[in-house]
């Protein structure tokens, strides 16, 4: 863009030097070898300075690398005794982006008017980059504004210098930090009609464009969603139109399209984009397609007044801003689609990728998932119903207490082995041996009674004394019937499931309470808690296997022999008790063990199997929420 100035300056430079002779040479050699930023912009100041004749004071202010404060790198002349001088006018320039042409008042009382101070800023990619202020003696109008001509035309050197040696890291990170900051709008918004009209009007303001429009793709077709400075316009219009028509040129190519061509830019076709041009009165346009991931979701096209064509900062810029849009925009209108729009665009997402190119991980996911529900569909398994199951004797024998009393001995515990007979526990019998004494005595002081009443012939007395006797003979076979139970002994062979007295030795006991149960050893039952949901498919002789806690990996067979009627709440659910009889050998099962029984019902489908739960709570919530 400034190419065509730097080559006329470069001739005015020739002419210049040519017919200033008072130039240094010392200057121009300094400026052709300058290697750093000081001795190219002191030697251009110098020269500078020499062309426009009649500077005082000069200095050149530049942004610093990597930053953005600006501070002085040149002055004119080096020994200047006012470095300040310019300041003002510098930071102006700086705050404005203009030049700018200030007079004041010369101290010199011989001066024919006032002098004048000149300031002119240094762009790249269109921001300000720097500053050139000289101070200059009066003269007309006119030769006013030849100065300000060559300061501006002479900017141009320090713009190319700055170009050539700029940091490729540092213009790229300034291209996206613009970028961000310009997409930063879309984000402001949750919307994306609102976001889409900020983010045009942001766009359009900062790139000075006449018009930004975004368009989404829907059915193929790019509708214009929002346009710059513009709340409310008229798809309709024929402007609007042709705009869709030139977005929809650029997607269906995939690529930027620019009118005018640029010599940079690939071969596309723009037909549409130069009737835009024409309709609309723009000087350049531009559309880029709006990508996320691989796929064209919308498009954004640029519009420049007469006279002002896109280069290529701009275009680059342009491109950075669209690649960093197209994701947000596209997620933004999948956030805003409902229900039945987002599952049906996932579902069409989804089959694309299985059958369309790439994604072979999907496929093949897919192709196993396909292969299992297959053999799920078809194949068979056993359906069996499983219970909470609990082992338990045939015949539990309660060990009770005879009479009220203390304990005294209790040799053995639950899951102790006994035989018939064997003593369990022994209750104290202290006081019924003295009882027993006690009775035994008066049972003989009432025979020696009887007998002197038989010898006395006192019948009456005889049958008094003879009544005594007998009821202390009864009392006495009570005291011995106790005596022989205060020695409690197992009933049967067996072993002990419930009862532990080694800890209460002394403790008392009242009569009838449960000591020990004894169950026998070859002779078990098992209970199984069948839910209620199933119990309908479990019928009485149906067969199963039980596994318990202690013993995971053995599986002891049995055969259900009843069922019973009445439910029991637990843990929240409801049960039904079905009892069932080990078939074979027992082994090492013990009554009180804990496990798992299934129950064989039939050969049925495995999908049926795993997901009848499922099913039957379905039906059971539709039925309950149907009217």
């Amino acid at each position: 863009m400034a190419e065509p100035g730097l080559h006329e300056h470069h001739a005015r430079l020739r002419v210049a030097s040519s017919a200033a002779p008072h130039v240094p040479d010392a200057a121009w050699k300094r400026f052709a070898q300058a290697q750093s930023a000081e001795e190219f912009c002191g030697s251009w100041l110098v020269i500078q300075a020499n062309v426009i004749g009649g500077v005082s004071d000069g200095v050149v202010v530049l942004q610093k690398p990597g930053g953005t404060s600006f501070a002085p790198v040149a002055f004119f002349p080096e020994e200047s005794p006012r470095r300040s001088h310019l300041a003002s006018i510098s930071e102006r320039v700086l705050a404005e982006g203009r030049g700018v042409v200030e007079p004041f008042e010369s101290e010199d009382p011989e001066a024919i008017g006032p002098r004048y101070q000149l300031a002119y800023p240094v762009r790249t990619d269109g921001q300000v980059r720097g500053v050139v202020g000289v101070d200059i003696d009066w003269r007309n109008e006119a030769q006013l504004q030849s100065a300000m001509r060559d300061l501006q035309w002479g900017s141009a050197w320090l713009e190319l210098f700055l170009r050539r040696h700029a940091d490729p890291m540092e213009t790229s990170r300034l291209r996206l930090k613009l970028a961000l900051e310009l997409v930063s709008t879309l984000l402001e918004q949750e919307g994306l009609k609102e976001g889409t009209a900020g983010f045009a009007t942001e766009l359009a303001s900062r790139l000075g464009c006449d018009r930004v429009t975004v368009g989404l793709l829907k059915r193929r077709r790019i509708r214009v969603t929002a346009v710059s400075h513009s709340a409310q316009f008229d798809r309709r219009s024929n402007l609007l139109r042709a705009v869709e028509t030139a977005m929809e040129e650029a997607t269906d190519q995939a690529e930027p399209v620019v009118y005018p061509p640029d010599r940079d830019t690939s071969p596309v076709v723009a037909h549409a984009h130069e009737m835009l041009v024409r309709e609309s009165g723009a000087g350049s346009a531009v559309s880029y397609p709006l990508m996320s991931g691989e796929e064209v979701v919308g498009a954004l096209s640029l519009e420049r007044p007469p006279g002002k064509r896109f280069d290529l900062p701009t275009l680059e810029l342009c491109e950075a801003v669209a690649a960093v849009a197209g994701p947000i925009i596209d997620l933004k209108h999948r956030n805003e689609r409902n229900l039945f729009v987002h599952a049906g665009g996932s579902t069409v997402s989804l089959w694309k990728k299985i059958f369309g190119p790439g994604h072979p991980g999907l496929k093949l996911v897919t192709i196993v998932a396909a292969a299992a529900l297959g053999f799920l569909a078809v194949a068979e398994g056993d359906y069996r119903v499983s219970a909470n199951t609990t082992v338990e004797g045939v015949v539990q024998r309660a060990v009770s207490a005879p009479f009220n009393g203390y304990i005294s001995e209790a040799p053995l515990r639950a899951g102790d082995v006994v035989r018939a007979g064997e003593p369990i526990v022994m209750l104290d019998d202290r006081e019924l041996r003295l009882e027993r004494i006690k009775l035994v005595g008066q049972r003989e002081q009432y025979r020696r009674q009887y007998r002197q009443a038989m010898a006395d012939h006192e019948r009456a007395q005889t049958e008094i004394v003879g009544a005594q006797i007998e009821q202390t003979e009864a009392q006495l076979a009570m005291v011995e019937e106790q005596l022989s139970r205060s020695r409690l002994v197992a009933p049967f062979d067996g072993f002990i499931v419930v009862g532990d007295l080694s800890q209460n030795l002394g403790s008392p006991v009242e009569r009838g309470e449960v000591l020990f149960e004894v169950a026998p050893l070859d002779g078990f039952r098992v209970m199984l808690e069948v839910d209620e949901r199933d119990i309908a498919d479990v019928a009485i002789g149906q067969t199963g296997q039980l596994a318990v806690a202690s013993m995971p990996d053995e599986r002891f067979d049995f055969a259900v022999s009843k069922i019973t009627p009445v439910n029991e709440a637990k843990d929240g659910r409801n049960y039904f008790r079905v009892e069932a009889q080990l078939e074979g050998d027992a082994g090492r099962l013990r009554p009180g063990m804990e496990g798992v029984g299934k129950i064989f019902v039939e050969q049925r489908k495995l999908v049926w199997i795993w997901t009848r739960s499922l099913v039957d709570w379905v039906r059971l919530t539709l039925w309950s929420w149907a009217p």
